[in-house]
Parts: C-alpha cells; sequence; structure tokens
C-alpha cells in the first residue's frame, strides 16, 4: 500500500508541473520564485536502450535466377497462371522479377509470392528500405509509432520478447495495480530513436562568419598581435584588452575594435585549426559546460584528446541535445583519418551521446560510448575511466578561467569567436605542463618567434596560407 501511495505522490507531483507549465503559457505568469542561477536538470531518467540491429535485405537479380532455372531444369521458367497472377504488383521487390512471375498467394488478401526467387511480400515489403530496424532481444522487425521533429520512435511490439517480458515480471504488485490503470507511465518494451536531421557525417563547416577583412585593418600587424595577446593568452575583457593597449602602447582603439579583430582572426584561423593534420592517440573524452550568450545559458561541447592534449571539438549550443552531440562527435572523426574498429568515447552520463552513438550506427559509423556517472568510483566503469573524466573537467575548468573575463557574449558569434581563438592558442600557442612545457602541437617556425605577438601574427599568416593553397606546406 506504502508503494502504490508513493508512485500515486510521484504522479500528483507530475501533474503539478504541468499545470505550472499551463499557467505561465496561458498567462504569462510563473508560479514559483525564478532565478538567474544554472539549474542542473536530471536528464538521466531518459533510458536509451542498447542498439537495435541493423538488417539491409539482400536483393537479387532475376535475369541471373531465371539463366539458372533453365541450366539446371533445361527449359526456361515459364510465368504464373493468368487467374493466379497479381496484376496490380509492377514487379518483384527483391529480384526485380516482371509482375508476371508474381502470385496472388492469398487469393486478394495482401501478400504476393514471387515464382523466380520464392520471396513472399506485401505492399510494404522491407526489400523497399536500405535498413530495416529489428529488435536486439528477439530480432522483431520495429515498428515505427510517433514522428518527432527530429526523429522517429520506433518500438517492438512483440508480447513475446525477453526485453518486455523481463520488465514486465520485474515490476512489483503496486506498479503492476498502477501499469494496469496508467500503462504510459512505464517503459517496458525497447524503443529506437531513429534521427533525420539533415546532417552528412564527416564534414565539417565553420560556424563563423567574420564582418571585417583582416587585409584592410589599419593597425599594424604587432598591434593586432598584442590585442590578441591580452585578450586571448591572458583572458582580459575587450574593454580591459583597449584600455591597456591605450594605456601602455600609448595606441587608442575601442573594444569594439578588439572584438571585430577577434572575429576576423576567429574566421581566419578556424579551417586551419579544424583541418590541420594533428597526430592522435586512441584516448579521447567530451564534456559539455556552461556559456552565457544574450544573458542565456548555452552549452559549449568539448571532445580532447587526452594524451596528446588536442582540443578537437568546441561547439556553441543552444542546446544540450543529440544534434549538438552528433556534430561534436562528429568533428572527431572527421579528424581521423581511418576510424578504428576499438574507437571508444568517455562522457558523462547524459543520454545524448548513446542516441548520438545510435545515429551514426545508422550511419554505418561504429564506436563505442564509455559513461562516467557520478563523483564516485562505484562500478568498475568509473574505476577505470575516471581519470579521463578528470581530465575533460580540468579542460572545462581552464576554459572557464579565460571566459570569465568576457562576462557572457551578445551573440552566437562573438562566442564562437572567442572559442576559436581559445582551442587555436590551447593547440598551438599554449604551453602545457605534462608535455614539459611545450605546446601540444610543435611548429618550428612558431617556436623560433621571440615573442607572442609575432606568434600570433605568423600564425594567422599560416591560416591564411593554408586558405588560399589548400594545404600545409
Amino acid at each position: 500500500m506504502n508503494e502504490v501511495n508513493r508512485l500515486l505522490l510521484e504522479y500528483i507531483a507530475v501533474l503539478h508541473y504541468i499545470i505550472q507549465y499551463l499557467v505561465a503559457l496561458l498567462f504569462g505568469k510563473v508560479i514559483g520564485r525564478v532565478t538567474d542561477d544554472i539549474v542542473s536538470r536530471d536528464y538521466r531518467k531518459l533510458e536509451v536502450d542498447p542498439m537495435p540491429i541493423f538488417y539491409s535485405p539482400e536483393k537479387k537479380d532475376y535475369f541471373a535466377l531465371l539463366a539458372e532455372y533453365e541450366t539446371v531444369n533445361g527449359k526456361p521458367l515459364k510465368p504464373v497462371k493468368h487467374r493466379l497472377s497479381a496484376p496490380d504488383i509492377k514487379s518483384c521487390p527483391c529480384c526485380d522479377a516482371p509482375a508476371g512471375y508474381v502470385y496472388d498467394n492469398t487469393g486478394g488478401r495482401g501478400q504476393f509470392l514471387c515464382k523466380v526467387c520464392n520471396t513472399r511480400f506485401n505492399r510494404k515489403s522491407v526489400f523497399s528500405k536500405d535498413v530495416v530496424l529489428k529488435c536486439p532481444s528477439c530480432n522483431h522487425t520495429l515498428v515505427k509509432i510517433k514522428s518527432r521533429k527530429d526523429f522517429s520512435i520506433h518500438k517492438c511490439l512483440n508480447d513475446y520478447c525477453s526485453f518486455y517480458r523481463k520488465k514486465l515480471t520485474g515490476l512489483s504488485r503496486a506498479e503492476r495495480k498502477l501499469y494496469a490503470i496508467m500503462p504510459s507511465s512505464f517503459k517496458l518494451r525497447y524503443i529506437f530513436r531513429k534521427f533525420n536531421f539533415d546532417f552528412q557525417p564527416l564534414s565539417s563547416l565553420s560556424p563563423v562568419s567574420a564582418t571585417v577583412d583582416l587585409a584592410r585593418i589599419q593597425s599594424s600587424s604587432h598591434l593586432l598581435g598584442l590585442v590578441l595577446t591580452y585578450y586571448v593568452n591572458y583572458s582580459l575583457s575587450s574593454r580591459k584588452t583597449a584600455a591597456i593597449i591605450n594605456d601602455v602602447h600609448q595606441v587608442s582603439i575601442s573594444h569594439q575594435t578588439v572584438l571585430n579583430y577577434a572575429e576576423a582572426v576567429a574566421n581566419t584561423v578556424k579551417p586551419f585549426t579544424d583541418n590541420f593534420p594533428y597526430v592522435l592517440s586512441s584516448s579521447f573524452c567530451g564534456d559539455e559546460t556552461y556559456i552565457k550568450i544574450n544573458g542565456r545559458w548555452n552549452y559549449l561541447f568539448f571532445f580532447f584528446d587526452s594524451v596528446k592534449k588536442l582540443i578537437l571539438s568546441y561547439r556553441v549550443s543552444a542546446l544540450r541535445d543529440t544534434f549538438a552531440a552528433v556534430r561534436a562527435l562528429d568533428d572527431v572523426l572527421s579528424k581521423l583519418k581511418v576510424i578504428p574498429e576499438n574507437l571508444n568515447f568517455v562522457t558523462d552520463g547524459n543520454p545524448i551521446y548513446l542516441l548520438a552513438q545510435h545515429f551514426f550506427a545508422g550511419k554505418g559509423i561504429r564506436f563505442n560510448i564509455t559513461q562516467v556517472i557520478g563523483l564516485t568510483n562505484d562500478d568498475p566503469v568509473s574505476t577505470a575511466y575516471r581519470p579521463l573524466k578528470q581530465i575533460i573537467e580540468r579542460l572545462n575548468r581552464t576554459f572557464k578561467s579565460n571566459y570569465r573575463g568576457t562576462n557572457g557574449f551578445g551573440s552566437i558569434d562573438g562566442s564562437a569567436s572567442f572559442v576559436t581563438l581559445f582551442a587555436t592558442y590551447f593547440n598551438f600557442l599554449r604551453p602545457h605542463s605534462s608535455l614539459e612545457k611545450r605546446t601540444p602541437v610543435v611548429i618550428p617556425d612558431l617556436e623560433g618567434m621571440p615573442h607572442m605577438p609575432g606568434r600570433w601574427n605568423l600564425l594567422i599568416e599560416m591560416a591564411e596560407h593554408y586558405i588560399i593553397s589548400g594545404n600545409f606546406a
């Protein structure tokens, strides 16, 4: 009885939140206190089931089958008799045999049989699909039950599926009673989400578009290097950077000029940073952190080579959703010359990474996701992979120390520009203690420059050469 009361109280709490949402939607009033603090939302309630079976139906060639039949039997295969044929079927979906070889197998009840390849099919044949999704527990074909904006939900409706039977038998007596009243409150059957957003894996696009042409700036290249050094390396705000350029170097510029320079340089160096032929390890970790844009919290997705200390992905997104995770993972995959069979990414417990793994599997790109959940090592996976999770957390803290001086950004382009410059600085210009004070990417020409403004200018020159010539020589 106590278990039933607990479940009913949880149901009442859900109804309370729904009422709050409807009141806010209808009257524009929010019940309760509104705060600007970061809210840590519980995202682990979304349960992601194991990967489905991706089955590609094998199609046959009816010309070859007819030739084989004639060779074996010494006579050609005759079409079906007229009274048994299926006149409204154009061809067999399995071997493309003409309608003359197709039986109406059930007398008009919807099933057909091909005389050439002996395949039974209906009007919704699996052979019309490139990939068929099957339940990994019972091998039954999944049925599409719902469509959403970016994905469709496919469910196993087999009542004898081992996945379903195990979940059903695991319910307590009180849960069974509640399940009889509110079956939608329980998830018992296998579910797969198939994403349909328009995204081509292994292709990189720059989200930064500059409004300032570096070739037309009025200041000297040394001043540009100084601005980048103060703004990026030493984490000064655009106003403090303008002030120190004026107070120390006796050059009057505005804070908007600093932002314009940053945007222009970010647009120039991004193709260089994204496409550089990095020498990578096989140890990758990822996480997301917060970044404020227009007074609202957005998300920054980092993926990191924990051995080479390289930032491989730095995506800014308004949403912490599957599409953002797909793009972040794709940034790493596009930098691999060959995708290894044992490729593994270490992330936190956010289910969007598992959903992204399913998306790539549907495209024929397979890898593993290892999730480190919580703050303590309560399981063997957390014990083994906790160091990688701590490495990506340290990267988040390093970025926040650089980002704090900006006090947020006024646009998505401004945030993307700053993050691009940070990643470029981190990979090519920032010495790392675990690499014996060397930069993650050692370029002799950059190492030979006597000061940081000169290194920034040389890096910009190398990026411009890459844009023009398409190579890093």
